[in-house]
C-alpha cells in the first residue's frame, strides 16, 4: 500500500467520523449528539410530557399529537444555546516511527495549548410546524426543525488538533405527519422524516519524521439526502393523557471529498498533500420510543412523566464501502427519565417546570476531542402566556450539568505504511455546562 493510498484510506475514515460525530455540541443539548429542543414549551418542562401532549409543538415527539385538531393549529420558536467546557491535555503522545531501530519508535507529547476553554459556538436551534384538519377525524401536519447541528472551533495549536480542529454540522428535518382519531380519546399518527445533511470538518495531521516541522491540515466536505420515519398514539381520557411513539433509525449516506494540504516535508509533500472526490460514508442514527403521560391533577396542575429508550447501539461503526473497510463506534443503548408539571396560574398565564436524566452512550476508550460526551441533568423552566383566544407566548431557560470525563480515543495517521504514526489520546472534559433560552409563539385558529 502506497503512502498516497493510505493518506486516501484514513482521511476518509476521519471524514465519515466528522459526518456522524457532533462532538461537544451534543454535551449542550442531549446525550451524544441529539438535539432535543425542538419546542419552546417542551424546554420548559425538560421534556417530560411531548409525547402525549397535543398540538403542532408535540408533533415531533409524537405524530399523534395532531389527532382530533379542530382548527388549524401552528408553532414557531428559536433556543439560544450557550455551552460551556473546558477541554484539557492530560499527557497525550505522539508516536513516530523510528527508521533506525523500528522496535524502539521515537514518543514524544503532543504539544501544543494544553487547555481549551468553549471551543463549542454558541447557537440557534429554530424550529416550527403547523397542523390543519381535514373533517372532524383526520389532520395533517409539518414540522421542520434541525434535530443534529453544531459548530466547533479549536484553535490551531491545540493539544487536541489531530482530532478536532474545526468542525461544522448541519442536518434539516422535514416531517410531514398525519393523523387520524378512529374514536373519541384515541389518536394515531404516523410522518416520513426526510433530512437533508452537510458536514465540513478539518484537524492536522503530524509529520510523521519530526514535530519540529509544521502540520499539515486536512479538510474535508460531505452531503446527503436520507429518509426515516415516525409513528405514534395517544390514549387522551378525563385525567390521563397518555402516549407512545417511535421514531425509526436513520441510515445516512453522505458523499463528500477531502484535501490535505501544508506538508513541508521536502522528501514527503508530494505524496501526503493530496485532493480525493467521491469518498463515501454511512451510519446509522438511532431509533428512540417514547413513553409518557400528563395526570390532571386539578383544574390547574398537570403533572407530566416521559421515559425515552434510545437505540445507539445502531451507531456501531461507520461503514466506508469505496473502501471496504468500517470505522467502530460501539454506541450502547441508553435511557432518559425526565418529570415535569404545567400550573395555570390564571386561565391565560401557565408555568412550569421539569427535571430529566439523560444517560451518556459512550463507552469508555471511545471519548475524542469531537465527542467526548457525559451523563447529564438538565433543570428547567417555562411560561406561557395567551395574549388573545389565538396567539400564545412560550419563554423558556433550562441548566445543563455535565458528569466530567476521560477523553481517551487513540487515533493514528499514515495507517498501514511505514510512516504510521500514533496519537495516544489522553485528555479530560470538565466543567461542562449549558444554558439554553428558548422563545416562541403558537397561534390557533
Amino acid at each position: 500500500m502506497t503512502i498516497k493510498t493510505a493518506m486516501a484510506r484514513k482521511g476518509a475514515m476521519l471524514a465519515a467520523a466528522g459526518f456522524s460525530a457532533l462532538a461537544m455540541a451534543g454535551q449542550a443539548h442531549a446525550a451524544a449528539f441529539y438535539l432535543q429542543e425542538q419546542s419552546v414549551r417542551a424546554i420548559g418542562r425538560a421534556f417530560s410530557g411531548e409525547v402525549a401532549d397535543t398540538g403542532s409543538a408535540s408533533m415531533w415527539w409524537n405524530p399523534a399529537a395532531i389527532g382530533g385538531a379542530t382548527g388549524i393549529d401552528g408553532y414557531l420558536g428559536a433556543s439560544a444555546i450557550l455551552p460551556r467546557a473546558d477541554s484539557s491535555d492530560r499527557g497525550t503522545m505522539v508516536v513516530r516511527p523510528n527508521p533506525a531501530d523500528p522496535a524502539h519508535p521515537i514518543v514524544s507529547p503532543v504539544g501544543g495549548d494544553p487547555n481549551q476553554h468553549n471551543p463549542i459556538n454558541n447557537g440557534v436551534l429554530p424550529s416550527g410546524g403547523f397542523a390543519i384538519p381535514i373533517g372532524s377525524r383526520l389532520a395533517v401536519g409539518v414540522v421542520a426543525t434541525s434535530p443534529y447541528s453544531f459548530t466547533t472551533d479549536y484553535d490551531a495549536d491545540s493539544w487536541a488538533r489531530y482530532d478536532a480542529d474545526k468542525t461544522r454540522l448541519r442536518t434539516y428535518d422535514i416531517q410531514p405527519t398525519i393523523a387520524i382519531m378512529p374514536v373519541p380519546g384515541l389518536s394515531i399518527g404516523a410522518g416520513v422524516n426526510i433530512e437533508r445533511t452537510t458536514a465540513t470538518l478539518s484537524n492536522k495531521l503530524p509529520d510523521p519524521i519530526s514535530a519540529q516541522l509544521p502540520d499539515a491540515e486536512q479538510t474535508l466536505r460531505g452531503s446527503g439526502w436520507d429518509v426515516g420515519w415516525s409513528f405514534g398514539f395517544q390514549y387522551r381520557g378525563p385525567v390521563v393523557d397518555l402516549g407512545v411513539s417511535y421514531k425509526s433509525a436513520i441510515r445516512h449516506k453522505l458523499k463528500g471529498s477531502f484535501v490535505i494540504a501544508g506538508n513541508q516535508n521536502p522528501v514527503l509533500a508530494s505524496q501526503i498533500n493530496q485532493s480525493i472526490d467521491g469518498i463515501h460514508a454511512s451510519f446509522r442514527t438511532p431509533w428512540q420510543v417514547n413513553v409518557g403521560a400528563r395526570v390532571h391533577a386539578s383544574d390547574r396542575l398537570t403533572i407530566d412523566g416521559q421515559i425515552t429508550r434510545f437505540g445507539w447501539s445502531r451507531f456501531d461503526q461507520i461503514s466506508l464501502p469505496d473502501l471496504g473497510s468500517a470505522l467502530p463506534e460501539d454506541y450502547k443503548n441508553t435511557w432518559s427519565y425526565a418529570l415535569g408539571l404545567d400550573y395555570a396560574v390564571t386561565p391565560q398565564w401557565t408555568m412550569r417546570a421539569g427535571v430529566q436524566r439523560d444517560l451518556s452512550p459512550i463507552r469508555s476508550g471511545y471519548r475524542d476531542p469531537r465527542v467526548p460526551d457525559g451523563n447529564r441533568w438538565n433543570f428547567a423552566l417555562g411560561t406561557s402566556y395567551a395574549l388573545s383566544p389565538h396567539f400564545t407566548i412560550d419563554a423558556a431557560a433550562s441548566y445543563d450539568k455535565i458528569a466530567s470525563n476521560p477523553i481517551d480515543r487513540n487515533n493514528a495517521a499514515y495507517v498501514g505504511t511505514p510512516l504510521q504514526t500514533v496519537i495516544l489520546t489522553s485528555g479530560e472534559l470538565h466543567n461542562a455546562k449549558a444554558f439554553v433560552f428558548g422563545l416562541g409563539g403558537r397561534v390557533s385558529f
